[in-house]
């Protein structure tokens, strides 16, 4: 059971796929795809954080996929995407430009969630022209774009040189995680969860962060580390929803309110009273509402101006 790479049963295993596919990034690295629901829904994107996988978002897929085509892929190195050498924002960027492309019609649009590294893809994609064409509007669930090390209260110190260095080489470290274990846990619930969550929901995320190569993790835990990002949530134009636990240790409400000051269109800032890291499934109601709320009013209007751009093509004639 220890090797499990996520929960067999209940709210957060994954739903099995309408289709898989595996799409080539700019420099070669192979993404993992996969692509729920029906084929003409209106499209959902889903960008997973740092040492998870496309069974991080278990339960917004089973809930949107009724009547969205809900698109989740695994991060380079994560899930079933091969480890590549590559690792930093740029690449994380290419990533999301090819699967934008092989999954959306050359005039389609879709909402994209990104939680922790997945909001950091798409703030890293910002200016890319491929994501200005194809995304509507966000959701940056549990993220920030700079300062992450130095700003993680992971550890219970006062802010300072001495929690940033330490800080660093706890998350930073090349130890094996082991097996999913009482103790592991415990460890995971207080580093990532908020004091009530919920034992399946430890479980559901213990058994996806401990699958991760212990590799990428350190691989991927240097590229956070130094991220600065400042830049690109600048370039985020089209709405954004930024969501945060109010008890997240990797990415403190202070990333969120930043985000929220410095976005050129921010469409709304929640807080979660006692959650944690793991947003998506700690709240999985509120998440999933939020993305059906975005797709619901940007790609219906979205929509309705392209028909009436239609009508007044044809009228001029």
């Amino acid at each position: 059971m220890s090797r499990l790479l996520h929960v067999a049963a209940g709210p957060y295993a994954p739903p099995v796929p309408a289709r898989e596919l595996t799409v080539t990034a700019a420099d070669g690295a192979r993404i993992h795809v996969e692509v729920h629901g029906p084929e003409e829904a209106p499209a959902v994107v889903l960008a997973h954080g740092w040492c998870c996988s496309t069974a991080f978002w278990a339960a917004q897929i089973r809930e949107l996929a009724a009547d969205h085509r809900v698109i989740a892929y695994d991060q380079r190195g994560h899930g079933r995407s091969p480890a590549d050498p590559a690792c930093g924002t740029e690449a994380l960027a290419d990533d999301l430009e090819a699967v934008l492309a092989a999954t959306l019609g050359p005039d389609e649009r879709a909402v994209i969630a990104g939680h922790s590294m997945g909001g950091m893809t798409v703030m890293a994609a910002a200016a890319r022209p491929r994501v200005r064409a194809h995304v509507a509007a966000v959701l940056l669930c549990s993220t920030g774009s700079s300062r992450l090390v130095a700003s993680s209260t992971v550890l219970p110190l006062g802010e300072g040189r001495v929690r940033t260095w330490l800080t660093r080489r706890v998350l930073g470290s090349r130890a094996p995680l082991g097996p999913v274990t009482p103790l592991a846990r415990r460890i995971l619930k207080y580093g990532t969860m908020g004091p009530g969550s919920a034992p399946h929901m430890v479980e559901a995320c213990a058994r996806i962060v401990h699958a991760c190569p212990r590799g990428v993790r350190h691989a991927w835990s240097q590229v956070l580390d130094l991220l600065d990002l400042d830049h690109g949530v600048r370039e985020l134009r089209m709405p954004v929803e930024v969501v945060v636990g109010t008890a997240d240790r990797l990415t403190p409400p202070v990333h969120a309110r930043a985000l929220a000051a410095a976005l050129p269109h921010c469409v709304g800032l929640t807080e979660l009273p006692g959650l944690g890291h793991m947003t998506p499934v700690e709240a999985p109601d509120l998440v999933s509402g939020k993305i059906r709320a975005l797709a619901a009013t940007y790609l219906t209007v979205i929509s309705a101006d392209r028909v009436e751009d239609a009508v007044h093509a044809e009228e001029s004639a």
